[in-house]
């Protein structure tokens, strides 16, 4: 495991301090898990991509209903 040094003002700090208090864990779990999640990102966003190519190679066909005219519009709108 690796350590890392991170400066932040007086300020930040204490508001996370508070704040992992609340949550009762500590900052370097927070910065641990920001970061955990941080370097995830782009295999998530990788692996989002496969799926969405492999759903719409999947799809064999589409086919949306008829267009309706403006006058059916319309009409459908009245009716409520």
């Amino acid at each position: 495991m690796k350590n890392i040094t991170v400066t932040v003002d007086d300020e930040t700090y204490r508001k996370a301090r508070v704040r992992a208090a609340e949550l009762e864990t500590s900052v370097s779990a927070v910065v641990r898990g920001f970061l955990a999640d941080f370097a995830d990102a782009d295999i998530d966003f990788e692996r989002r991509k496969k799926l969405q190519a492999a759903t719409l190679a999947s799809i064999r066909s589409f086919r949306a209903a008829p267009r309706m005219t403006r006058e059916e519009a319309h009409e459908r709108d009245a009716l409520r």
